[in-house]
């Protein structure tokens, strides 16, 4: 085939890049997740695992809590708060060697940053607000901007001294004024929102609700000068404290566009490889023309959780759609494949993951540690998946051999698909490997190309789905079968690492995952319109 040289030799290229998510929402409160990401770097590096996304590290309002919960930025595990100095995670001391740990290992870190609220007061303040919209039983009737009474004074949780740190880091003493809102007025001891006169919420958010700036708990206001000096100051120490690779940034779609903007470019100006990071945001939404609309305003210097691909993974495995062909349909990585990062959660794995590890130019592909450790939600545990041994299997292949041409097989059947990476010579030895897909009931054969360079090689299922060996012609052509409602990996017995597989076996450690996560989908219709201040602004 023309070009196929070109695919198989040439200068090197980069290895691909994996994120791990290093983390799941039950993790036993024994303070030690960071000694156990320590311990489990090398395995993870010789894995392939390039960048580990690990929970927020700052101090929570509750010592137990998962950490979403921030209370305080500049505590990462190092002072006297509700009678602990550790987070949940661990203490600080052991983030520093964790995050050392992994560059010697040749990994990164990205650190989980919580700026859109706060949480935890230290004591309350009187301020006038009025109450406004709340999240009720009628979900497209709500709307956060229509006030429900008249302005009265409530009690808030607003005064943020932190008496175990002092001034250590930084000066700033959080009040009233540093923030838009609340959801509780401990005067009435009564839930709900309230928005504080004279503040009105961020008009950049997301249209949900109509104005979706308010979340939960004490809502930032980011327009304020010191909480903007602040923010800005906070990422230069943060990154004096720990050699990060990059930021996560929890619920973007609630806080100003464009203060997020100028942040990113602050860290870009103002810390040191600071244009390296790689800054991926969670915008919960399964519209990827409003996801990729964000990602030209923050000018593609930032990536976002793929959510319509995630979406399509759901409604695949609940049986809501059956045509494979439609997979890529709608998903962010079709339109901005240099900006996404796909995800999903524990169902439809090895087919899910086969297609975020091993198509090209697909994204950056996110790992959930309960898939690689095993889960032990209350409700419904389970051990990793396929033994531990399917999800490394295909994250090695992702490393050694998902390199070189991509030729797509997605076109003759709703039921099955499948595609192949024919090499590159500075990986692996030029070794490919072909995926074939099976939605359906009954087992099938694909003949699918994989380059003449691989003639008379003999192939085999990595992931043992499908038993025996293929020889590829000498036209570079290979029937490749799958059984049913599963995926087959195939890859040249003798290509470079295969034999060393079933060394990364990951075992049970016994946390756990949130089991149905994505239920969220289907609490509301999602929304089928642009933010105007997306169509209106574009990037500068």
């Amino acid at each position: 085939m023309e070009g196929e040289s070109a695919a198989l030799g040439g200068d090197s290229i980069s290895p691909n890049q994996t994120i791990f998510q290093g983390f799941e929402w039950y993790l036993p409160a024994d303070h030690q997740q960071w000694i156990r990401l320590s311990r489990s770097m090398r395995d993870l590096a010789a894995l392939g695992i390039t960048s580990i996304w690990i929970p927020p590290a700052t101090k929570a309002m509750r010592p137990t809590s998962e950490g979403y919960d921030a209370y305080d930025l500049y505590d990462l595990g190092e002072f006297e708060h509700h009678g602990t100095k550790r987070t949940k995670y661990g203490d600080k001391r052991e983030l520093v060697q964790l995050v050392e740990s992994a560059n010697n290992s040749g990994v990164s870190i990205l650190f989980d940053a919580i700026l859109n609220h706060k949480m935890g007061a230290d004591s309350t303040e009187s301020v006038r607000a009025v109450k406004v919209d709340p999240e009720g039983m009628f979900p497209l009737m709500m709307n956060r901007t229509k006030s429900i009474g008249r302005p009265t004074k409530i009690k808030a949780w607003t005064k943020y001294d932190f008496p175990g740190r002092g001034e250590k880091y930084s000066s700033m003493k959080w009040n009233k004024d540093h923030f838009t809102g609340v959801d509780y007025d401990d005067k009435s001891k009564r839930n709900g929102v309230w928005r504080f006169q004279g503040k009105d919420w961020a008009s950049d958010v997301d249209e949900e609700l109509v104005n979706y700036d308010f979340l939960l708990g004490q809502d930032i206001d980011h327009s304020h000068p010191e909480v903007r000096r602040d923010l800005f100051h906070w990422v230069e120490w943060l990154s004096s404290q720990l050699r990060l690779g990059g930021l996560r940034l929890d619920a973007i779609k609630h806080f100003s566009a464009s203060f997020l903007r100028d942040f990113v470019r602050h860290i870009d100006q103002n810390v040191d490889n600071g244009t390296d990071w790689f800054i991926v945001g969670e915008y919960w939404r399964a519209d990827a023309k409003v996801l990729s609309a964000y990602i030209e305003y923050m000018d593609h210097r930032m990536s976002l959780f793929d959510v319509p691909l995630l979406t399509n993974f759901y409604n695949f495995s609940k049986g809501i759609l059956t045509d494979i062909r439609q997979v890529f349909h709608g998903s962010l990585a079709a339109v901005k494949p240099k900006n996404a990062v796909t995800i999903i959660e524990p169902w439809f794995l090895p087919i899910a993951y086969s297609i975020i590890l091993l198509r090209e130019n697909f994204g950056v592909p996110c790992v959930f540690w309960g898939d690689l450790y095993g889960t032990q939600d209350p409700t419904l545990p389970r051990p990793p998946y396929g033994n531990g041994r399917i999800i490394p299997r295909l994250i090695r292949a992702r490393k050694l051999w998902a390199y070189g041409t991509e030729m797509l097989y997605f076109t003759d059947t709703p039921s099955c698909a499948g595609f192949t990476r024919h090499g590159h010579q500075s990986r692996s030895a030029g070794a490919g490997l072909a995926v074939i897909i099976n939605i359906g009931w009954a087992s099938t054969v694909k003949q699918m190309y994989v380059g003449k360079d691989h003639a008379g090689e003999r192939w085999s299922d990595l992931l043992e789905q499908t038993w025996g060996e293929i020889t590829i012609d000498k036209d570079g052509m290979g029937n490749f079968s799958v059984g049913p409602r599963t995926v087959s990996v195939w890859v040249h017995i003798y290509a470079e690492g295969y034999q060393d597989e079933d060394t990364y076996t990951f075992d049970d450690r016994g946390y756990s995952a949130v089991e149905g996560a994505l239920d969220k989908l289907k609490l509301r219709e999602p929304l089928h319109t642009m933010p105007a201040w997306l169509q209106s602004t574009s990037s500068v």
